[in-house]
């Protein structure tokens, strides 16, 4: 298996967890999953040469950054 696809496999699970996570509202953890899994994603898009990928995952840690900090 290739260093992208472990490093995305790893990403989607992390997502999940943070999906789970919020769906029993357990807060700041799930914002902590959502944050690695974001980064990782990117990472994948970085292998990739993928630039949709790292948009919508820097527009993706943005918004939850500036969520998480006005909250």
């Amino acid at each position: 298996m290739k260093t992208v696809d472990l490093v995305k496999w790893l990403a989607t699970a992390i997502q999940l967890v943070g999906y789970g996570l919020t769906g029993l509202n357990i807060v700041p953890w799930n914002v902590f999953f959502f944050f690695a899994g974001i980064i990782l994603w990117f990472l994948v898009g970085v292998m990739w040469k993928d630039r949709a990928i790292m948009v919508v995952h820097v527009g993706a840690f943005l918004s939850l950054g500036f969520g998480y900090l006005n909250a």
